[in-house]
C-alpha cells in the first residue's frame, strides 16, 4: 500500500477542498434561513476523513507512475461522489443512500440525470451543491483530458497532448501552468455566463447555478422545466452560446491566447462540430415542416436549443421533444452517441473520434478498389499511426458493447425498453434526460429501481473517464510488477 500513498495523499487533499467548499452553501442557508446540519455534518466529516489521508501519506513519492495515475483517476470521481453525496443524507429531502449517491455521481459526471421530483420548492443550498458538482466535475475533466489522460493513452486522447510531437512546439512550459490558465478561462467564461443570465431576466440565485451547469454541459437546473421555466428567447440564446463554448477544447482558448487568432476557424474539431450542428438542425427542421404540413408551426429556436442541448450533452430542454415523433427520437439519440469535442466540458464519443473513423472507412474503402495503394490517414494535418488508431476503434467498440450490456441489465431490473436503451445512452453519454414517459425530458429517475439506478451510476462514471480508465483496473495483469 505504500507504493499508493501518493494517491491518497491527492485524495486527502481532494476531500479538504471539498469539505471547505460546503462553506458557500452554509453561507445560502443563513442568507435564505434554511439552516440545517446538513452541511455543516457533512464537510466536517469530508475534511476530517481529508486529513486523515493527508496526514498519513505525508511521506509520499510525488511522482505518479501509469498504476497510480489510473487508480487515482478512478478514486478521485468516486470519493467526490461518495462524500457529495453526504449533504442529501443529511437534507430534510429524506433520500436514500441509493438517491443520494445517484445525484451526487450525477453531477460530478455532469450528467444531470436528477431523482429530485419538487426542484421548484428544494432548499437553495441544495440546488446550489447540485451546481458546485456538475462546475468541479467540469474543471476536472478538462484538467484530466488534457494533461493527464494522453499520457495513459486513454482511448486516443493522447493527440491532445499538450506537446506535439510533430513540432517539439509547448504550449505552457509546465502542466500547473496549464491547469492555472485553464482554470481562469472556465472560471471567467462562468462569471460571464451569469453576467448575461442576469442582465436577460434571471435572478441572482438563477444566474449563479445555471452559469455553473451551463459552461459544465450539465444540465441541472432549479426548476422542473428546465431552461424552459423561464420562456425567454435572450436566456436560451445565451445558454446555446455558452454551451457551445464550453463543449469546444480549452486547449484552443490557451492557443488563441498564445497568439493562434485563427485556431477557433482552423481547427478541424470545431469546423466538424458546428458542421454537425447545422447539419441536424436543417434535418430536424425539414422532418417537422414534412411531419405538420406547415411551416409556421415549427420553433427554429426550439429545434436549434435541443439539438445543442442534446448533442453537447449538457439536457437542458425547452420543450417536450418526446411530442416531435420516432424519428426525432431516434436522431437525438445518435447526437447522443457523438457528443462534444475532446478536451471540453462534453461528452459522449467525442467528435475527433467520430472523424478518424470515417478517415479509416474510407481508407478501407479506397484498399479495396486500389489493392496496391499505400494510403496514410490524417487527422488536423498529423499523421495517424496504427496505435492510436486501434486505441480509437477499441474505444469506439467497447462504448457500444457497453451500451448494450447496460441495456440488457437495465431490462433486467424490469424496464421498458425504450427507458433502458434511453437511461443507457445517457448515462454512459452524460447527457441527463433519456426518453418516454418516465425519464425523458420533463420527467425524472425517481422512480426507478435501487438497483437500476446504481447501473446508471456505473454508466455514468464509465462514460465520464472514457471507459479504460476504469476498465483497466479490473485487469490482473495490470497490477503486476515487472
Amino acid at each position: 500500500m505504500s507504493n499508493y500513498k501518493t494517491v491518497f495523499f491527492t485524495l486527502g487533499v481532494l476531500q479538504i477542498i471539498l469539505g471547505v467548499s460546503m462553506i458557500i452553501p452554509i453561507i445560502i442557508q443563513f442568507i435564505y434561513r434554511e439552516l440545517d446540519a446538513s452541511f455543516i455534518s457533512a464537510g466536517i466529516i469530508s475534511v476530517v476523513f481529508g486529513i486523515l489521508f493527508f496526514l498519513s501519506n505525508l511521506d509520499h513519492n510525488k511522482k505518479l507512475n501509469l498504476q497510480q495515475a489510473f487508480l487515482l483517476t478512478a478514486l478521485s470521481w468516486i470519493s467526490i461522489a461518495i462524500f457529495g453525496a453526504l449533504p442529501f443524507i443529511f437534507s430534510n429531502l429524506e433520500l436514500t443512500i441509493t438517491d443520494s449517491f445517484f445525484e451526487s455521481m450525477s453531477g460530478i459526471t455532469t450528467t444531470g440525470s436528477t431523482i429530485m421530483v419538487n426542484l421548484d420548492d428544494a432548499p437553495k443550498a441544495i440546488l446550489l451543491w447540485r451546481a458546485m458538482l456538475q462546475w468541479l466535475g467540469g474543471v476536472g475533466i478538462i484538467l484530466m483530458a488534457i494533461t493527464l489522460m494522453p499520457i495513459m493513452n486513454v482511448g486516443g486522447m493522447q493527440l491532445f497532448k499538450v506537446s506535439s510531437n510533430d513540432t517539439a512546439e509547448k504550449i505552457l512550459p509546465k502542466s500547473k501552468q496549464i491547469s492555472i490558465r485553464l482554470i481562469i478561462i472556465y472560471s471567467s467564461l462562468t462569471f460571464l455566463c451569469a453576467f448575461f443570465y442576469k442582465i436577460f431576466g434571471m435572478g441572482f440565485f438563477d444566474s449563479l447555478t445555471h452559469s455553473m451547469t451551463t459552461i459544465a454541459t450539465g444540465g441541472f437546473s432549479n426548476y422542473n422545466e428546465s431552461i424552459g421555466y423561464f420562456d425567454s428567447f435572450l436566456i436560451e440564446i445565451t445558454s446555446m452560446i455558452f454551451i457551445l463554448l464550453g463543449s469546444i477544447p480549452f486547449i484552443a482558448y490557451i492557443k488563441f491566447l498564445n497568439g493562434d487568432r485563427k485556431i477557433f476557424f482552423s481547427d478541424t474539431q470545431i469546423k466538424t462540430f458546428f458542421k454537425i450542428i447545422l447539419f441536424s438542425i436543417i434535418i430536424l427542421f425539414i422532418y417537422l415542416v414534412i411531419k405538420n404540413k406547415s411551416l409556421f408551426e415549427i420553433s427554429i429556436r426550439s429545434i436549434s436549443f435541443n439539438i445543442i442541448s442534446i448533442l453537447t450533452g449538457t439536457g437542458y430542454v425547452t420543450k417536450d421533444f418526446d411530442q416531435w415523433g420516432n424519428f426525432p427520437l431516434i436522431f437525438f439519440l445518435i447526437l447522443m452517441f457523438i457528443g462534444g469535442c475532446a478536451g471540453s466540458t462534453a461528452c459522449g464519443i467525442k467528435i475527433f473520434r467520430v472523424q478518424i473513423l470515417y478517415h479509416f472507412l474510407i481508407n478501407q474503402l479506397k484498399k479495396i478498389i486500389y489493392p496496391r495503394g499505400i494510403f496514410i490517414i490524417k487527422y488536423d494535418k498529423s499523421n495517424i499511426d496504427d496505435k492510436f488508431m486501434s486505441s480509437v476503434i477499441a474505444f469506439i467498440y467497447l462504448y457500444i458493447i457497453i451500451f448494450f450490456a447496460l441495456t440488457a441489465i437495465l431490462t433486467l431490473t424490469g424496464l421498458n425498453f425504450v427507458t433502458a436503451i434511453s437511461g443507457a445512452a445517457t448515462s454512459i453519454s452524460n447527457v441527463g434526460p433519456g426518453l418516454g414517459d418516465t425519464i425523458g425530458p420533463n420527467g425524472n429517475f425517481a422512480s426507478l429501481s435501487n438497483a437500476s439506478k446504481w447501473a446508471l451510476s456505473v454508466g455514468m462514471i464509465l462514460g465520464r473517464l472514457e471507459l479504460f480508465a476504469i476498465l483497466v483496473l479490473f485487469v490482473p495483469s495490470f497490477w503486476r510488477k515487472y
